[in-house]
């Protein structure tokens, strides 16, 4: 093959999940209906948050920052999937593939970040409720929030810039379903062992000190449980954590499953496969999560599909006539 800049390789191939042809129409249309179910899913949780004047605290106003950010996450890799698979194409232009690492990076690190910040409002709900209102602001939440957009936005704007300067092969193909940092890294034509180095470094930094945030934030909150004599407190108070833990261990575990696949099998058809969990499953599941396991969220729902359902029977009798 022909090495040259990016100039020279306008696009690059996506192998995609699977070669075999008659898997393709079962792809799309198990693809497609979970984009759907992930979009339509976190969508309500935001419209019945917004919706509800009970739920205008600082633990829904960072869950439907999560809802948006699983929606533009998913948007950013499954959409070009389904566009493939249709066309039967496996082409990504280099603009398309560095566009879709970069906003993979922002929004996967927003996950995490936003994780984060939850679990230190449930500390400080839990383990300080008299200062509660008063730490956790609207202001200071708002600027957490962009301080973890401001973040991850240059770490990943660093690592765009990084890749512009390396070279590709013409019509190099790239063993996922989406451009990932470290699948990009491994089919460049030039040295790639300060993109390497950095992708390392900040990774480790934006998912131990995150990590590391949210075991110390439920440490404090057990301890504090374990104080309290009431029992329907206790109840109370762990009921609040319950469908932020369920989220932080589907988010961890599965992030940590592809990690381990990729490194034990040394296959990219496994890996790929394996990043599906992080990438689709997790963020169609998190809604589910918070609906099931929330009694003021599902209450919410509840309240805002009776609104909607008049209407959309108003809607079905016109088009009837």
């Amino acid at each position: 093959m022909e090495t040259g800049n990016h100039s020279g390789a306008s696009q690059f191939l996506l192998r995609g999940l699977s070669d075999n042809p008659s898997l393709q129409p079962l792809l799309f249309g198990l693809f497609l209906s979970m984009y759907l179910v992930t979009v339509t899913g976190n969508l309500l949780i935001i419209l019945a948050i917004s919706s509800d004047p009970h739920l205008h605290t600082p633990m829904y106003f960072f869950l439907s920052n999560l809802s948006f950010v699983d929606i533009c996450f998913t948007s950013t890799t499954v959409p070009k999937m389904l566009v493939n698979i249709q066309a039967q194409s496996k082409d990504i232009s280099y603009t398309g593939c560095l566009t879709q690492v970069y906003l993979f990076m922002i929004f996967a690190g927003m996950d995490n970040f936003l994780l984060t910040v939850m679990a230190y409002d449930r500390f400080v709900a839990i383990c300080h409720p008299l200062h509660y209102m008063v730490i956790m602001n609207p202001r200071i939440c708002v600027l957490l929030v962009l301080m973890c957009w401001l973040v991850i936005f240059w770490v990943a704007l660093v690592h765009i810039l990084l890749i512009m300067q390396m070279t590709f092969c013409a019509g190099t193909e790239i063993p996922h379903f989406f451009c990932e940092l470290a699948q990009i890294l491994k089919v460049a034509c030039s040295d790639t062992l300060i993109n390497n180095i950095l992708m390392y470094v900040l990774t480790a930094l934006l998912v131990v000190f995150p990590a590391a945030g949210i075991l110390y934030s439920y440490s404090q909150i057990i301890s504090s449980l374990m104080k309290m004599s009431s029992s329907t407190s206790k109840r109370k108070a762990f009921s609040t954590c319950g469908s932020h833990l369920c989220v932080v261990f589907l988010f961890y575990g599965t992030g940590l499953g592809v990690y381990l696949s990729s490194a034990v099998t040394h296959s990219s058809e496994k890996s790929s496969v394996a990043s599906v969990m992080y990438t689709v499953v997790t963020p169609m599941l998190n809604p589910f999560i918070y609906s099931m396991r929330n009694k003021d969220v599902k209450g919410a729902l509840g309240k805002l599909l009776s609104r909607v359902s008049p209407c959309l029977l108003w809607v079905s009798g016109l088009r009837s006539y």
